[in-house]
């Protein structure tokens, strides 16, 4: 046999090396042992069954390495030939030569003891004894039964018994002992190296420690246990020594109780919670907040993502059947072969012809020890299958792809974590059987309402009182105003802003209303674009008494706020949004018989009918606007019943003529039919009826031409007729003595009629865009007129009456076919050059006199204005 050397370690295997060489090669105990080896932040991951399963291997690794190093150094087979006569038994003669008695030698000095060859290097060495040559001396006289054999054939015999003799298992069990140790290793930790199931369980182990090391996880769980204890405080203290405001706020801002008003209308308010002061709670450095906000992101997307699926668990539960299923293999097989190991062997190999023997006697040297480490083994084995099984039962005795977060929701003040399932679920359980701590602290990461602390938190520090009023400013109707957009949430700094009149807020997904906008006296507006907004139940108090006017604006009707049909004092109401019934049918209108003090409502949506219950509104409504953005509204009958009605406007609703239902609207004063596919309006000759009707907005059309019957509508003051297909101006629409606005801008008008002049109310007349040649003279009989627009004509002069104009303001020349300005321009003294609209080189054919009294009395305009 081919001798190894091999240095059996002392200490662990994790740090001393311990070599096992042999002739096919070389292979070190720790790298074997690193099968068995995890990323260190994986053992959260590592219950304590494959804790003990680990330490179990490496000592079922040690065992197997040190049987075959045992094997390859020491194992060995000593064999003697069993004679099979008693005449072959020849005593050995004691008068024999000492040359006949030696198998080969030179001298008498050395004795070969061929009885009993050896069959190892340190074995022949032994063979030679030296004695000193003296005469004096009598050699010894071998004993014992003559073999005839060498040492050669003994060393042949032992090899050959040693393959023929000896059982299989006795010769392969460190290497089978060392295969199925390495085995059961790789299938303990596979899930950890699997390419699908360790991206996620090194993904979900990074999450787990950076949520757990989180400075805001310590605030938020220490936050939840002051207000523990502050509750706790004032549940001893007794019910009975609170303020009665305080017990009737709580009763009011409780989450399942309602005051008889809002219990009717079933309208829920955020509860109100004293508010604890923890200055050490609400400071978080900006970069801890910005880690957490992250780490919130990210647990959101890793829950989406690892819930999809349960192939952790079933990789887990694969390895553990894996390896329950190698422990009954092994064992059963390697209990029948304890017997099999035995000291001494009967030999009968077929070489007979070779040293006249054809039987052996054999002991194995090994024997004892092999079966010393075999019954370890076995022992070994035998725990871990136990081990296996109990894993199995833990696996299977409940469903661990579902966990849920009960305890936390009772221990904490985040009672909106939710529970999880698959994949997730099961890392989590996994968790617990190292440290529940984890689970707790990941938690606060899985709460909505521990994702709006932080962000207030952050929201508060970053946007304080004075960064605020640097973003208030004055709107166009010379009104303090602040618009926030795009924030997490509301600023606390905001409701210190008593001043404020107006408020925007857009695109804050988190608005939330407190109880501190009740110092805000001065504001009467709020605006919110696509921001749900929560109100407590004290700011809603508040709202309901000192709100006049809301813009709401969003994508489903269900965004609206349903505090918002309770505001009894509102004047003004905004919805930009879809409302079509057709679409959606939770439309909330039902509830505006509330708002009984409504006087505008302005609609910008997608409706085909007036919803009839706006019709509640018709006792007290004023002003209806609905902006269609281009859908078609076929059913407006609704309208009659709104008789209080005094001003219309339908905008892109895609009408073809001026509906019937208006007729009825008796105290309607204005009309707006803007942007329609109006083609004609015969109609107009049921306006007669409409008394109060001054105001009459049918531009942005297709109208063709204008009835005669317009004349029979003698209140009218305003008229729009621009951006329509008019040719002709008939002579009756002179006849509207009342009229004071004109415009028939942007059509296809060629002749201004003489009759014109007739309008001596006229004050605003607008022709701009059209084919227009002459300008009559009777036009400046309207002595009150103030703006005459004649621009983007083919007007080539103008008559000399213009300076009886003597109140015009503004004209606009531009674009026509002029040669010349006429001088009796100088005339109208409350002409300005900025509202003389005329290229250059016109004003330059002025006298300079008029030029220059233009001009001057511009810039001493200019100047007391400054």
């Amino acid at each position: 046999m081919v001798g190894c050397v091999h240095r059996l370690p002392l200490c662990g295997y994790a740090h001393d090396r311990c070599v096992w060489m042999h002739s096919a090669g070389m292979f070190t105990l720790t790298e074997v042992a690193s099968l068995n080896d995890i990323q260190p932040t994986y053992r959260i991951l590592k219950p304590w069954w494959d804790v003990f399963m680990d330490y179990l291997g490496v000592v079922m690794l040690m065992l197997a390495i040190f049987a075959g190093t045992m094997q390859l150094t020491k194992d060995q087979v000593v064999c003697l030939p069993v004679l099979e006569s008693l005449e072959d038994q020849n005593p050995v003669a004691t008068e024999r030569p000492p040359e006949k008695a030696l198998g080969s030698g030179k001298g008498g000095g050395h004795v070969t003891l061929a009885a009993a060859p050896l069959a190892s290097k340190e074995q022949t060495d032994s063979v030679v004894q030296h004695f000193p040559q003296s005469s004096s001396v009598k050699q010894p006289q071998p004993t014992g039964l003559r073999t005839n054999l060498d040492f050669q054939q003994y060393v042949f015999v032992n090899q050959m018994c040693y393959h023929v003799a000896l059982p299989w298992y006795s010769k392969y069990f460190p290497y089978l002992a060392l295969i199925h140790t390495i085995v059961l290793m790789v299938s303990s930790n596979f899930w950890f190296k699997y390419p699908k199931t360790s991206s996620k369980i090194e993904h979900f182990v990074s999450i787990l420690g950076k949520c757990f090391e989180s400075p805001w996880t310590t605030k938020a769980l220490s936050e939840t246990a002051c207000e523990d204890s502050e509750e706790n405080k004032q549940r001893l203290t007794g019910a009975s020594t609170l303020p009665k405001h305080l017990s009737t706020s709580s009763e009011e801002g409780s989450p399942n109780q309602s005051t008889p008003m809002l219990a009717k209308s079933s309208i829920k308010f955020s509860a109100e919670k004293p508010v604890i002061e923890v200055p050490s709670m609400t400071i978080l450095d900006k970069k801890d907040g910005e880690q957490a906000k992250a780490l919130f992101e990210k647990v959101r997307k890793f829950r989406t993502h690892v819930e999809d699926s349960d192939m952790i668990y079933k990789f887990y539960v694969a390895q553990t059947i894996i390896k329950t299923v190698k422990f009954i293999l092994i064992l059963c097989y390697t209990m029948t072969f304890v017997t099999s190991i035995k000291f001494d062997h009967d030999c009968e190999p077929e070489i007979k012809h070779l040293t006249g023997y054809a039987k052996f006697k054999c002991t194995h040297n090994m024997a004892f020890m092999l079966k010393k480490l075999l019954v370890s083994y076995i022992v070994l084995i035998f725990v871990y299958g136990l081990v296996c099984i109990y894993t199995l039962f833990w696996l299977f005795r409940r469903p661990l792809k579902e966990y849920s977060f009960e305890k936390v929701r009772e221990e904490s003040s985040f009672s909106d974590i939710p529970d999880v399932k698959n994949d997730f679920a099961f890392l989590l359980h996994m968790v617990d059987q190292y440290d529940q701590l984890y689970s707790k602290r990941f938690g606060v990461f899985l709460s909505e309402v521990s994702e709006n602390k932080l962000r207030e938190i952050s929201l508060n520090h970053e946007w304080t009182f004075e960064k605020l009023r640097q973003h208030v400013t004055r709107n166009a109707q010379d009104k303090l105003e602040l618009h926030l957009f795009m924030l997490s949430g509301v600023p606390d700094a905001v409701f210190d802003l008593t001043d404020l009149e107006v408020l925007k807020l857009e695109l804050i997904p988190e608005a939330r209303i407190t109880a501190k906008i009740s110092q805000m006296i001065n504001l009467h507006e709020l605006h919110f674009y696509h921001c749900p907004a929560k109100v407590e139940q004290t700011a809603f108090s508040f709202l309901r008494d000192h709100l006049r006017c809301l813009h709401v604006k969003f994508t489903d009707v269900g965004e609206i706020p349903t505090w918002v049909y309770m505001l009894k004092n509102l004047r003004e109401l905004y919805l930009v949004g879809n409302l079509n019934s057709e679409n959606n049918k939770m439309i909330g209108l039902e509830s505006l018989r509330d708002l009984r003090h409504l006087k505008i409502l302005h609609l910008k949506s997608n409706l085909t009918k007036i919803p009839t219950n706006i019709t509640d509104l018709s006792p007290h409504l004023i002003k209806l606007v609905v902006h269609n953005d281009g859908t078609k509204l076929f059913v407006l009958n609704s309208l009659k019943k709104m008789i209080n009605l005094a001003e219309l406007e339908l905008h892109n609703c895609e009408l073809e003529r001026i509906p019937h239902a208006i007729f009825s609207l008796t105290n309607l004063q204005e009309l707006d039919l803007k942007s329609n596919n109006i083609r004609t309006i015969e109609e107009v000759i049921s306006f007669q009826h409409l008394k109060r009707l001054n105001c009459l907005k049918l531009w942005h059309n297709k109208i063709i031409s204008i009835p005669l019957s317009i004349s029979l509508v003698k209140n009218l003051e305003f008229l729009y007729l621009s951006h329509n297909k008019l040719e002709t101006l008939p002579i009756t629409l002179f006849n509207l003595l009342k009229l004071r606005y004109l415009d028939v801008s942007h059509n296809s008008i060629v002749v201004i009629p003489p009759e014109v002049g007739f309008l001596q109310n006229l004050q605003h007349f607008a022709i701009t865009g059209n084919k227009v040649e002459v300008v009559p003279k009777q036009l400046f009989k309207c002595t009150k007129l103030r703006s005459l627009s004649l621009g983007h004509n083919c007007i080539s002069s103008l008559p000399e009456k213009i300076g009886q104009s003597l109140q015009l303001t503004h004209l606009e020349l531009k674009g026509n076919c002029l040669d010349r300005l006429p001088a009796q321009l100088g005339q109208c003294r409350l002409l300005r050059r900025n509202g003389l609209i005329v290229e250059d080189h016109l004003f330059d054919t002025l006298p300079l006199e008029v030029k220059e009294s233009i001009s001057q009395e511009t810039s001493a305009n200019f100047a007391n204005g400054v």
